[in-house]
């Protein structure tokens, strides 16, 4: 085999196991949303109605950075499976994983305690995994993981170690490999977040990796 096929044999096969998702077990939570209220199993630090239940679907806007937090923790590996898309051609869809359950923007400026996931941010010219501060320069952006305003997008996040990985679509549409993760009791919980623009959610589910 010549050299020039062995580089393209090993992109290939790298790849493939780049977007190889890990296997499914068996869910520690999920929510369809299939209900009037939120229920016991959220914590909103977010005026009264900013998220709400609408059709089967959690929708939100104008949130300005204060989370929906889930009250259950996830597990310190684990797999978060959901459905997003956004109504608005400003995209910004956006969860955070992995940080303490109750903080929230207390001015314009807002650090997470998470690992933050945001497709369409900026007015829908960036994709970002970002370690907690979504402006810091370790975080990584792809130019082209924008929203199509009403295209749903399912989004798989595991997180094993130190490596987080993100996809949408069942493809890998970003990493981090954290040599100082977040974890423990103050990075332990799953939430919802949103700036501005109406986004909606639905069928979530945690599972162990």
């Amino acid at each position: 085999m010549t050299p020039l096929r062995c580089f393209v044999l090993s992109v290939l096969v790298l790849s493939a196991c780049r977007d190889k998702l890990p296997s499914p077990k068996p869910p520690l939570f999920s929510d369809a949303f299939d209900r009037a209220e939120l229920g016991p199993s959220w914590k909103s630090t977010a005026p009264p109605g900013t998220y709400r239940i609408d059709s089967g679907e959690l929708v939100v806007s104008g949130a300005k950075n204060h989370p929906l937090w889930l009250t259950t923790p996830l597990p310190r590996d684990a797999v978060i499976e959901l459905d997003v898309y956004s109504k608005s051609p400003d995209g910004d869809i956006k969860v955070e994983a992995f940080g303490d359950g109750q903080s929230f923007a207390k001015t314009v400026s807002y650090t997470s305690t998470a690992y933050v996931f945001i497709q369409g941010g900026w007015r829908n010219r960036l994709g970002a995994l970002c370690r907690m501060d979504e402006h810091a320069d370790d975080r990584k952006t792809r130019a082209d993981l924008t929203v199509v305003p009403g295209q749903r997008y399912h989004w798989l996040i595991a997180r094993k170690d130190g490596l987080v990985r993100w996809y949408v679509d069942g493809k890998l549409a970003l990493e981090m490999d954290d040599l100082a993760p977040l974890e423990g009791p103050q990075h332990s919980y799953f939430a919802f977040n949103n700036w501005e623009a109406e986004v909606h959610f639905d069928n979530l589910v945690v599972r162990p990796y």
